[in-house]
């Protein structure tokens, strides 16, 4: 089983994230579980979502709290929330954030003992870009296809079209397709 854990703020799309997550994967003939936890339900508030994902059947129904992969929708999370928890060596790590993760200070984490792979991405940046709304879910989606190959693209893609009406959709496939993109450029050295 692959274990996902989302973290953001309310109104960045954690949630449709996940669930956009396993559908992606339901599509490829998985079984995959997605929900959320939710704090205080208001915009910005923090937020996290869960996606499971496995070829047999999932009959787990607790939080993701040994994740395979993180998926950090907002950079200022980091100082706010022990978001590695439970995380093992070589896990991977997606970051939304036009800095490197030395610009991070997180460095340490990816070269350390835990050999952490991530990857950041100006998710936000291409959201603007291509929706016009500063929503990353669905560029992340492409950008975690692209690092993990637990899933891939076609159906990240066909996930969001289902999602959204069609011409949100479509800009939403545009955002997710530039992410893949920019993450395979930095997948060989993540693996590394």
């Amino acid at each position: 089983m692959f274990q996902i854990r989302i973290h953001g703020r309310g109104g960045q799309g954690v949630v449709s994230g996940a669930e956009m997550l396993s559908v992606a994967a339901f599509l490829e003939g998985r079984y995959a579980q997605a929900f959320p936890s939710f704090g205080s339900e208001r915009m910005g508030a923090p937020v996290m979502a869960f996606c499971r994902i496995d070829d047999k059947e999932i009959r787990l129904r607790e939080p993701v709290l040994e994740p395979d992969a993180l998926i950090v929708q907002d950079q200022t999370l980091l100082h706010q929330v022990d978001l590695f928890n439970g995380l093992p060596a070589r896990g991977y790590i997606l970051l939304n954030s036009t800095k490197s993760i030395d610009e991070l200070g997180l460095g340490g984490f990816a070269r350390g003992v835990q050999q952490y792979r991530m990857c950041t991405l100006p998710a936000t940046e291409l959201a603007l870009k291509h929706v016009g709304r500063p929503v990353p879910n669905a560029a992340l989606l492409g950008g975690f296809a692209a690092i993990t190959g637990v899933i891939t693209l076609a159906s990240v893609l066909a996930a969001i079209r289902q999602k959204f009406p069609a011409a949100v959709a479509e800009k939403n496939v545009a955002a997710a397709t530039e992410a893949f993109e920019l993450a395979v450029k930095t997948k060989e050295t993540i693996d590394a």
